[in-house]
């Protein structure tokens, strides 16, 4: 009967590979999930407010911190729901972005040594959400303590793929060591 030996160094290739697929899919379902978030954005705000305790129609007024800027979105949305609809249609774009560049990881998550650039690219969008936040959410009047939840984003999602890179160029060198058979 004849033995067939461990390649030690195809186990570890596909236990690299199972690794990066897990850390690609959970940025995946982080990009989709945070994209269908922002189409309900009026009513998830009305269902985090009454979890607060904030009936429908308080004001902001009289309240402080983040209870006035829950209440003072949720007022500017309610009245740009009833009074301009179509105003939502920039977050329904901003949704279905968050979306499409999901799709883009399908491609390293089939092939992450071949598709390196993707996850590079990844990282990039994750590091330049900081200063988008800090910058913009200055012009916009986002309270401070807001836009670091914003930078939370990108450093959040920045591990994944950072991990996902740097076994993914174990990945390779092991994939190059490895005798054709």
């Amino acid at each position: 009967m004849e033995t067939v030996e461990a390649n030690p160094p195809r186990e570890a290739a596909q236990f690299l590979l199972r690794d990066i697929r897990r850390l690609l899919l959970l940025f995946i379902i982080g990009l989709v999930l945070s994209g269908i978030t922002a189409f309900p954005l009026l009513h998830e705000l009305n269902w985090l407010c009454a979890r607060l305790g904030f009936a429908a129609g308080i004001l902001p007024d009289g309240h402080s911190g983040l209870a006035y800027w829950l209440l003072q979105v949720r007022h500017a949305l309610s009245e740009e729901h009833a009074r301009y609809p179509f105003l939502s249609y920039g977050t329904d774009w901003l949704a279905f972005a968050h979306i499409v560049i999901a799709f883009f990881f399908v491609a390293p998550l089939r092939d992450p040594v071949r598709n390196i650039a993707v996850l590079r690219a990844g990282m990039a969008a994750c590091i330049a959400v900081i200063p988008l936040a800090l910058i913009c959410g200055e012009v916009r009047v986002i309270p401070f303590y807001w836009r670091l939840i914003d930078c939370s984003f990108g450093i959040f999602g920045i591990v994944p793929l950072w991990l996902a890179i740097r076994r993914t160029k174990r990945l390779e060198a092991l994939i190059k060591c490895q005798p054709y058979s």
